[in-house]
């Protein structure tokens, strides 16, 4: 048998080797990660489990080497730029010497993270430190740097300055998320160069100065766990004229006074995503605002001071007093409302000249008033063009017919999503009065949320509303019905 399948190796060797040839092409296209990976997998599983079954022999070996040996030094750069992971970066370089100098001279992208390799969670900080610097001091050129240490408690600041000075002359890319002692300013050490994207984390953010920290092509920024005054965030945003997309997670905001006020003024953000974040007042002017996205956020007063480019709206599990995104929302096509207490008339009088809105969702909505509805009248008039929309509030006794009222038809409804918090016998009855009012619905999704101690009153109106969801369906065939239960 074992003879057989040595000779068999041999006699296909020749096709093997067009296989891993083929494999090797999908380099041309080095930007395609999913080709690339069909290459690794291709070449590692042909050596490494064909070689210790003795199914092939050493030519074959060497034929595949000599194959990756032709490749473009560029070639072999953009692979091993692809892999990212240090470690694996380091272990493929090691291949062959055209693979060496491609980490040294073409490696445009090195990552060091905790989860990569469980080594790194062995290590003291003063080891990580040498391992980084080694790596990164053999290449030229690094456009990409990502050092996510989660288990790492502190760097010293003169490694961290030490790579940020070697590589910041042509990083486009950084991403670091370790406290070092003492605090590095790195946007004094990154200002005025090529950076286009920076997250930063854990780290303290002092006395900047727009005219030197200034960063000409910086258009990407994510700030957590980042402690900065409300005066520097403002100055940080006016250092970057090309910002487009902003995140601020949990960010610590040192007051200078009894009110904390955040004023962020950019002609050119597009999005914007804050989470974690307290204030008594945050207003955003952004002329080019496309996306805002709040979450976990406990505010007095938020306002959007723009001209009409807001597209999407979404709001997560936030406490406002005063909400104010504007008074042109026409361009509006997503409105994302969540674990929200809401003031249904007024908000709906912010919305309700959004007549291109395509997604409506009002999620575990809290009404300020009891006698508050969400009635569907009122969203087949107003947003004719709305085709995915997802409903989930407390149903009482008169509310559910009122919010039934009317005969428009949401006639572009194509996706309906309905939940409860707590399910009684009106829900089977909204989900029909639903039904009738989306002729040309495709897909129903259910939302549910059952308690592992359950009475027996909860379990009879749960197969109550089995029962009558099973009946009504049968006059909905055309349509797609899914449950998802928490």
């Amino acid at each position: 048998m074992e003879h057989v399948l040595f000779s068999d190796a041999h006699a296909n060797s020749k096709r093997t080797n067009n296989t891993i040839n083929k494999a090797l092409s999908l380099l041309s296209y080095p930007q395609d990660p999913i080709k690339f990976g069909v290459l690794i997998g291709c070449f590692l599983c042909w050596v490494a489990f064909l070689f210790v079954d003795h199914c092939i022999g050493e030519e074959d070996i060497c034929c595949g080497l000599k194959v990756m040996e032709d490749l473009p030094v560029e070639v072999v750069g953009n692979i091993l730029s692809r892999l990212g992971a240090a470690r694996d970066v380091v272990i493929a370089s090691a291949t062959c010497c055209k693979w060496r100098e491609a980490y040294r001279k073409h490696l445009h992208t090195l990552s060091f993270n905790s989860t990569d390799w469980t080594v790194y969670r062995d290590l003291t900080p003063c080891r990580l430190e040498i391992l980084i610097t080694r790596t990164i001091f053999q290449t030229t050129g690094l456009q990409g740097l990502s050092i996510l240490m989660d288990d790492v408690d502190v760097f010293s600041a003169s490694a961290v300055i030490a790579w940020l000075m070697y590589t910041r002359e042509t990083l486009r890319r950084l991403i670091y998320n370790v406290r070092t002692t003492p605090n590095v300013n790195i946007l004094e050490i990154c200002g005025r160069q090529k950076l286009e994207s920076l997250l930063l984390a854990h780290n303290s953010i002092t006395g900047v100065e727009p005219n030197f920290q200034r960063f000409p092509c910086l258009k990407s920024l994510s700030l957590s766990c980042v402690s900065i005054s409300a005066l520097d965030l403002s100055l940080l945003l006016t250092a970057c004229p090309k910002i487009e997309t902003l995140e601020l997670v949990d960010p610590e905001i040192a007051m200078s006074d009894a009110q904390v006020t955040v004023e962020l003024t950019s002609p050119t953000l597009k999005s914007i995503y804050v989470e974690g974040i307290s204030l008594d007042k945050f207003i955003l002017e952004a002329d080019s605002i496309e996306c805002l996205h709040l979450k976990d956020c406990a505010l007095e007063i938020f306002e959007l001071i723009g001209k009409g480019t807001l597209k999407h709206f979404k709001i997560d599990d936030v406490s406002v007093l005063h909400l104010d995104i504007g008074e042109i929302v026409e361009n509006l096509e997503i409105v994302d409302i969540s674990n929200f207490t809401i003031i249904w008339p007024k908000f709906y009088q912010m919305i309700s000249r959004s007549s291109k809105l395509q997604r409506l969702r009002l999620w575990d909505m809290v009404f300020d008033e009891e006698d508050e509805i969400v009635d569907l009248e009122t969203i087949a008039v107003c947003f004719p063009q709305l085709s995915h929309l997802s409903l989930s509030y407390d149903l009482r006794d008169g509310v559910l017919h009122y919010g039934l009222q009317g005969s428009s038809h949401l006639v572009n409804v194509t996706v309906l999503e309905i939940g409860w918090i707590v399910i009684n016998d009106l829900f089977s009855h909204w989900v029909e009065g639903l039904l009738e009012r989306c002729p040309n619905l495709k897909k129903l999704v259910i939302h549910g949320i059952i308690s592992e101690a359950k009475s027996h009153d909860e379990c009879q109106i749960l197969a109550r509303f089995t029962s009558s969801i099973v009946q009504l369906m049968r006059k909905y065939l055309h349509v797609e019905v899914q449950f998802e239960y928490q």
